[in-house]
């Protein structure tokens, strides 16, 4: 008998736990940190994660690893009980013991992550549930009406239903496979396209921009102190200051900070277009 099997037999034959008895192991664990108290409410309820375990096989995953995310989720059950409330244990742990193992197939059903949302999650485990209900009567249902019904079931768009049903319907592919129609020298990645630059074109774009950098911080140089923190607080910061805030702060009016800024900008213009500095880029 294999070790698995050995578990689950035991973990069956583990005796149910009586309300009170219960209650007074998750007192002791809660308040005295009884690890013995916390082995015997755990290993009661093995034969519930088990139980919960199984509802996933389908997914494909080892029941094994199943069952341990099962156990990790009553740990954690374990740990945020409150037995004052007057529930039973395992009404709470079923929830802990579901949310492990989902997240744990999420992480692991595919090397692509899903269901990052509740509404993907929502379908990522129900979609394949809600479409066999519905393709049981003795006419096809189309697919577009089949994602309808489901969207309008579990509150999504039937956009998201299409895409994850065509997610659930095969494997994943390497990007690192073969093309089986060429000659076996090409991979599936190197036919797609991307919208990104050229390498070439990026280098080409950063160089363009330092020198544009350099070029400005040159021409500055022309204007006086005054000039200098007008343009700077009108034209290169990122809020850019009225010409009446620079006005008090200089004690002059508002039009003279306009007249002062237009002379500076035409100042500016002069030193960026003076050939002798070369070639403007745009």
């Amino acid at each position: 008998m294999s070790p698995r099997r050995r578990f689950v037999r035991a973990a069956m034959k583990a005796p149910y736990l009586e309300r009170d008895e219960e209650h007074v192991l998750a007192v002791k664990w809660k308040n005295d940190g009884d690890n013995d108290a916390l082995h015997k409410l755990t290993h009661a309820h093995m034969r519930l994660v088990i139980a919960i375990a199984a509802r996933f096989k389908h997914f494909g995953l080892p029941m094994s690893d199943l069952i341990q995310e099962g156990h990790v989720g009553l740990l954690e059950a374990a740990s945020r009980f409150e037995p004052e409330r007057e529930v039973r244990f395992s009404t709470y742990a079923t929830w802990w013991i579901r949310a492990s193992i989902q997240d744990y197939i999420l992480r692991n059903w595919s090397i692509v992550r899903g269901g990052t949302s509740s509404a993907q999650k929502a379908l990522f485990f129900n979609l394949r549930r809600l479409r066999a209900k519905l393709g049981q009567g003795a006419a096809p249902v189309p697919d577009r009406e089949i994602h309808r019904q489901i969207s309008e079931a579990l509150g999504v768009s039937e956009d998201d239903v299409a895409r994850m049903d065509a997610r659930l319907s095969g494997p994943d592919t390497s990007l690192n496979a073969p093309v089986i129609e060429s000659d076996g020298s090409a991979e599936r990645q190197d036919f797609l396209v991307s919208d990104a630059p050229l390498q070439d074109e990026t280098v080409g774009a950063v160089i363009d921009q330092e020198k544009r950098s350099r070029r400005l911080h040159a021409a500055l140089e022309v204007l006086n102190d005054r000039e200098l923190r007008i343009v700077r607080e009108r034209r290169l910061s990122e809020e850019g200051a009225t010409l009446e805030s620079l006005g008090k702060a200089l004690g002059i009016s508002k039009e003279r900070v306009r007249q002062i800024e237009s002379r500076a900008l035409e100042k500016l213009r002069s030193a960026l277009l003076d050939p002798e500095a070369g070639p403007v880029l745009t």
